[in-house]
């Protein structure tokens, strides 16, 4: 089995240990290491001349530094590329995640969580590089669900893991609503079943983190407190040493430091568990749905739904003329349930697509606990709804009954008289 070297949480190490769980490598984390101590020891520097994490030892004693170079070791060949064009693509996203991505996040992630100085020019110039960037990546992703052929690769993990740190921190909804492309993408990669088992309790930024002086100075003296020693008192008859000035950190040390210091947000609360429970029994109707027709899992919908305590949407995709490969559709309507999967206790959706390739649109009926426009209230549901026009429907008209019955049972067509093609279900 092969030993992980790295601090809690850090992004560059999630790019191995994602890369292991799509191929089955057998990894461990060294758990006793110390960032700041055990890289600085002479055994440690021995194996990693560097002295930085995340840093490798495999199962049959060899050496491995630099996250990329580990990732790329634990990949198995679908995250490498199926040909040899696609792992020349995969090589050049992973040029742009360090040399693009990583340099504008880390000018705009350190001094907003106020670990390193906030320099105004330096923020602005790297907002802009940032949104240059992001700007490519929404290009490519606008029809494409993954960076690089059909499915997930290195591309798609290194990008996202450069990118984790601002949408925790940086980028607001505001900021994200000007690259869509990007965020259904990001999310998609979130909720893939590897990334889930490494990177846990991950929620989106709502309100951007801002410089505080108090606590960067509090930071520093963390950050020199306790190395420099204390020397013994010298005899008296000696002349006293002169005092030597203090070693400035390299830049690279400087970053690592600055890297390690980043820390998840708490777990955010469900807002559901706060509302009134009411009568209506979302795992009851669910298995009910499931098991049975709609001839008799529609009525009993409407025999227990309590309009007191839940309510009914309806969604409808706002750009259908970007809308072109059937499946590229169905693959939006799969990552947005995906990345709601906290949502899903109190909640239940039919999304439909009607008509065909180039010719196409998306809506849904959704039943949720409240009142409320159910995605606003948490930032881990704020998951592609921008991208919806939402309608609150009235539980007891005719219209509404109706409206369920076609989206409950797929039949039909939608306002422009397209044909029902096909449906997916979120309980």
């Amino acid at each position: 089995m092969s030993t992980l070297y790295t601090y809690p949480k850090n992004f560059r190490a999630y790019k191995a240990l994602i890369a292991a769980q799509y191929s089955g490598s057998k990894v461990t984390v060294a758990a006793d290491f110390v960032f700041g101590e055990t890289n600085k020891t002479e055994g440690f520097l021995k194996k990693f001349p560097n002295g930085k994490v995340p840093a490798l030892q495999t199962a049959d004693g060899k050496f491995l530094f630099e996250s990329n170079a580990i990732a790329y070791y634990l990949s198995n060949a679908q995250l490498k590329g199926a040909s040899d064009f696609e792992k020349a693509e995969v090589l050049q996203w992973l040029e742009f995640a360090e040399n693009e991505l990583l340099p504008a996040a880390c000018a705009l992630v350190f001094p907003s969580i106020s670990i390193m100085q906030y320099n105004k020019n330096n923020f602005e110039a790297a907002k802009e590089d940032l949104k240059r960037a992001l700007g490519v990546l929404n290009a490519r992703l606008l029809e494409k669900t993954y960076l690089v052929g059909e499915r997930v690769t290195l591309a798609d993990v290194v990008c996202f893991c450069n990118l984790l740190n601002l949408y925790e921190h940086v980028l607001d909804p505001a900021f994200r609503a000007t690259v869509v492309n990007v965020n259904r993408w990001f999310l998609t990669i979130l909720n893939q079943p590897q990334v889930k088992a490494v990177v846990k309790d991950f929620t989106l930024c709502t309100k951007p983190s801002q410089f505080d002086a108090k606590k960067f100075a509090e930071y520093q003296g963390k950050a020199t407190g306790g190395q420099q020693q204390q020397q013994p008192k010298e005899k008296k008859e000696k002349p006293a040493k002169k005092e030597q000035p203090k070693k400035e950190k390299e830049p690279e040390e400087e970053m690592d430091a600055a890297e390690a210091a980043l820390s998840l947000e708490p777990k955010t609360k469900d807002p559901f568990d706060a509302m009134p429970k009411g009568t209506f029994n979302f795992d009851d109707f669910k298995r009910c749905y499931s098991n049975e027709d709609e001839a008799k899992s529609i009525p009993y919908f409407w025999e227990k739904f309590d309009p007191e305590h839940y309510s009914i949407w309806y969604g409808e995709y706002k750009y259908p003329e970007e809308l072109t490969k059937v499946f590229m559709s169905c693959n939006l309507i799969t990552g947005m349930f995906q990345r709601l999967d906290k949502m899903r206790k109190q909640a239940f959706a039919s999304v439909c697509l009607f008509g065909e390739d180039n010719n196409s649109t998306i809506s849904g009926v959704w039943v949720w606990r409240g009142q409320d426009l159910a995605f606003t209230l948490s930032p881990d549901w704020q998951v592609d709804y921008e991208v919806y026009d939402w309608k609150k429907l009235d539980a007891k008209s005719e219209e509404t009954k109706k409206l369920v019955a076609q989206y409950f049972s797929w039949t039909g067509t939608d306002k422009a008289g397209r044909k029902f093609n096909q449906g997916k279900i979120f309980k």
